[in-house]
């Protein structure tokens, strides 16, 4: 049997895990592009971030943004790089998390990289961003993971891979000190930088990277700054607006535990009704991370929070 991306999504949504409906499948036939912005508010993806791999292949990466219905998305730079022809071994575990590695050969393999990064034609990324912007999906942010560390040069190379990518800023994870370096890259390029709290991030930090560059900005991830704050991050969006990049959105309860949209105490909805109606021109990038249920599997939870996410935006109340 076939199925069109619309009945992919019909499936997720009544509880039917994608990946089997996908097994019994050889094409998505049919499909219009994807379209998950709705009453203004484009609501997008950390991909591949969100599937569970950030070294996912550029075409599956782009297959299940396409599965979903999602238009916009926070991409890592790992895919992008893949496409370009980057050895794997060289961005292999350099995400958050990854251990130690041994120092000799991690530096030769950073010099490596280096090199490599600075040879990559710009012609080829626009090869990349035309691909995706035929398939519907906007990169409106890069995520790259080290970008505090890298050197001057390498900075360079990754705001112009934004760019050429169509981006309208970058993300990285916070550390105060270092936004002030960042910075004035950010400044030289005006292209913002969102910067990216957990829950012990708060206002001050934002704050201080704010005073330290025009281009500074906050990747406000609702979820982590409830657990943290214990409260509302809607007062700091709307006085931060014009620096607010980007959200991420998911749902914590008070005990700073992620859990499925509705099942916590994020005032997810209000936040999203605030971008709907004061046409805050930011995304709402969901952001997955809570267990699967078991029967179930990361694309049809995925595709709940889309839908959680469309009917909170195209309610009225």
């Amino acid at each position: 049997m076939l199925y069109t991306r619309r009945e992919i999504g019909k499936l997720a949504l009544a509880g039917v895990p994608v990946a089997s409906a996908l097994a019994r499948s050889e094409t998505l036939i049919g499909a219009a592009k994807p379209d998950s912005k709705w009453e203004g508010v484009q609501v997008g993806m950390n991909v591949p971030y969100n599937f569970g791999n950030n070294l996912m292949s550029p075409d599956e990466t782009l297959d299940r943004c396409l599965q979903l219905g999602v238009s916009a998305v926070e991409l890592r730079s790992q895919p992008v790089e893949q496409f370009l022809g980057v050895p794997v071994a060289l961005i292999s575990g350099r995400g958050r998390g990854a251990p130690a590695p041994d120092p000799a050969p991690q530096k030769q393999a950073a010099e490596d990289l280096r090199k490599w990064r600075l040879g990559v034609p710009m012609s080829k990324v626009k090869e990349f961003r035309k691909k995706w912007n035929d398939a519907g999906v906007a990169i409106d942010i890069v995520k790259y993971d080290g970008i505090l560390n890298y050197d001057d040069d390498v900075v360079d190379y990754a705001f112009e891979l934004a760019k050429n990518l169509g981006a309208k800023a970058i993300s990285c994870e916070i550390d105060v000190p270092k936004t002030k370096r960042l910075g004035q890259f950010a400044d030289k390029h005006k292209m913002m930088v969102g910067y990216h709290g957990h829950s012990k991030t708060g206002v001050a930090d934002w704050e201080e990277a704010f005073s330290y560059a025009k281009y500074n900005g906050a990747n406000v991830d609702i979820g982590h700054f409830f657990g943290g704050q214990k409260a509302s991050p809607l007062p700091f969006i709307e006085k931060y607006r014009d620096r607010v990049t980007h959200l991420h959105v998911k749902d914590k309860t008070t005990e700073d535990k992620t859990v499925a949209f509705g099942e916590g105490q994020t005032p997810v909805i209000p936040i999203l009704h605030a971008l709907r109606d004061n046409k805050w021109k930011f995304d709402a990038i969901i952001e997955f991370e809570y267990q699967v249920p078991e029967g179930s599997d990361r694309m049809a939870e995925m595709a709940k929070c889309m839908d959680y996410c469309k009917r909170a935006l195209t309610a009225r109340t």
